[in-house]
């Protein structure tokens, strides 16, 4: 992350699914600068991280809703995947496994500037 991140900026990304405020996957993806599949196996390499409740899988019909009612969210309407959101209690467990999401560079090749935030690769 070439930046700290501020709540205020958050604000906007935060929808809601189920009566909770969540981030979906592909915007924590892009807070980090990794591909959204980078977050999503550093989740299921720690699965103990995140108790039920933590993380909770859209359905298709759940995913239509945000596809539908938010621009940043067009690319998911023809994806086979129904993407992941993760509560405030799953965005505090994802950053316990920050390193691990910072290696996600890997998959691009791209590597954080020392010093963003991301000493995986310090």
């Amino acid at each position: 992350m070439s930046d700290m991140v501020k709540i205020e900026n958050l604000q906007d990304m935060i929808i809601e699914i189920r009566e909770c405020g969540v981030l979906i996957d592909s915007d924590i993806a892009q807070i980090y600068e990794v591909e959204t599949r980078g977050i999503n196996k550093a989740v299921a390499n720690n699965p103990e991280k995140f108790p039920s409740g933590y993380i909770v899988e859209l359905s298709k019909l759940e995913k239509k809703e945000p596809v539908e009612n938010f621009h940043r969210f067009e690319r998911l309407k023809h994806s086979t995947v129904n993407p992941k959101t993760f509560t405030e209690s799953g965005l505090y467990m994802l950053a316990t496994i920050s390193g691990e999401i910072c290696t996600g560079h890997q998959q691009t090749g791209r590597y954080p500037a020392q010093g963003d935030g991301c000493d995986a690769h310090a």
